[in-house]
This record gives C-alpha cells, sequence and structure tokens, in this order.
C-alpha cells in the first residue's frame, strides 16, 4: 500500500468548531487582537491543531470567512511598477477577481454584511487588514494617515462594488473594466498618496 502525503482532513466537528470560535473571535474582538491560543481556547482544542487544520492565523481568518482568493498573493500585483499607479492597479485587480468565478461568493458575502451586523464586522476587518493594511504599508506615506486612507479607499471600493454587482446600476453595471479602471483609479490614487485636507488628515485640532 502507498502511504499518502499532506494534510489529512481531520474530524469536520472539530474543524468547524474552530471556525465558529474564530468568527466569533475576529467578529468581537478584531483580527489584530484574535489569537490562535484564544479561538482554541474557544473551540476546546489545543491550539497545535489550529495550526494543524489552518496554517497561520491568516488562512485561517480567510477559511473562516469563506473567501475564494488570497489578498497575499494580489497584492504584490497592486505594488509592482511605479507607486502613482498604485491606484489604477488596485481597481483593475479588484474588477479581475468581482468578474470572475469568484465573484460569486464575494457578492454572497457584501450582500449579507448588508443585512448581518456580525458578516459586516468581518467584511470589515477583511478589508482593512488583508487588503489595504498591506498595499498602504508598502507606499511611502505618514502611518499616522493609514486607518484614513484606508477607510477613504474602502469607501469607493465597496461602493463600486455595491453598485455593479449588488444594485448593478447602470452604465457602472456593465462598463468595461477599463473604463471604470480609468474613471476611479485617479481618486483611489488620491486617497493612497496625495494630500488629505489638515482638518481630516491629522486628527482634532487644539483649541
Amino acid at each position: 500500500m502507498t502511504r499518502r502525503t499532506g494534510r489529512r482532513p481531520g474530524n469536520p466537528d472539530t474543524r468547524e468548531a474552530i471556525l465558529d470560535a474564530a468568527r466569533t473571535a475576529f467578529a468581537e474582538r478584531g483580527f489584530d487582537s484574535a489569537s490562535i491560543r484564544a479561538i482554541a481556547g474557544t473551540a476546546g482544542v489545543d491550539p497545535a491543531l489550529v495550526h494543524h487544520y489552518f496554517g497561520n492565523k491568516d488562512q485561517l481568518f480567510l477559511t473562516a470567512m469563506n473567501i475564494p482568493v488570497d489578498p497575499a498573493k494580489l497584492v504584490p500585483t497592486v505594488l509592482a511598477g511605479d507607486p502613482d499607479g498604485a491606484g489604477e492597479r488596485l481597481v483593475r485587480t479588484f474588477l479581475g477577481v468581482w468578474d470572475s468565478p469568484a465573484g460569486t461568493a464575494a457578492q454572497a458575502l457584501l450582500r449579507s454584511a448588508v443585512s448581518n451586523e456580525w458578516t459586516a464586522r468581518l467584511l470589515r476587518e477583511f478589508v482593512t487588514t488583508q487588503i489595504l493594511r498591506r498595499v498602504l504599508e508598502q507606499l511611502d506615506v505618514d502611518p499616522a494617515q493609514l486607518p484614513l486612507r484606508g477607510s477613504l479607499v474602502a469607501t469607493q471600493m465597496i461602493g463600486l462594488a455595491m453598485m455593479r454587482y449588488v444594485v448593478r446600476l447602470e452604465p457602472v453595471a456593465s462598463a468595461a473594466p477599463e473604463t471604470l479602471v480609468a474613471a476611479i483609479g485617479p481618486t483611489i490614487q488620491r486617497y493612497l498618496t496625495g494630500p488629505l485636507p489638515a482638518e481630516v488628515g491629522s486628527g482634532p485640532q487644539p483649541a
């Protein structure tokens, strides 16, 4: 008999218990504050078992959310080339995912987030920690402005997804991807690296 190699599938009940604990932890405490050890404790398993089934915390998060793509494999495409073109590359990559078969799962997640606060929290953590933070940290911008810049980018990207794939507002819904890249990319670029209004970008001003 030939011995099988690779990771064993494991007990489905154990895996689901870990995923349930992970979803709760990520939604309640956020990605950064949720720990593998705490998730394992809630699920009643050893932390080593979480690593055995899911690898690292990033992979556990993606599996818990049923994300069809790995942002770690897409972000390098956004960052490749002139930083001044990052906005257009981000929009192009974003549309490439949503227009692919993986877009069906993404649409389901977005629809759920609109009506379910739990899913909305998870979606917020995914967008900010897995995509926007990874992009912004590689650009030459003030670290103190990263949360604001990320939030501004998210308003455009999530708004685009909602209008194109859920509401299906024309002519955005049927526009060629490159038309949207040309129209929205410069706005995304301004949010990524452009100057921000002083009263917005620097926080509360002293009296």
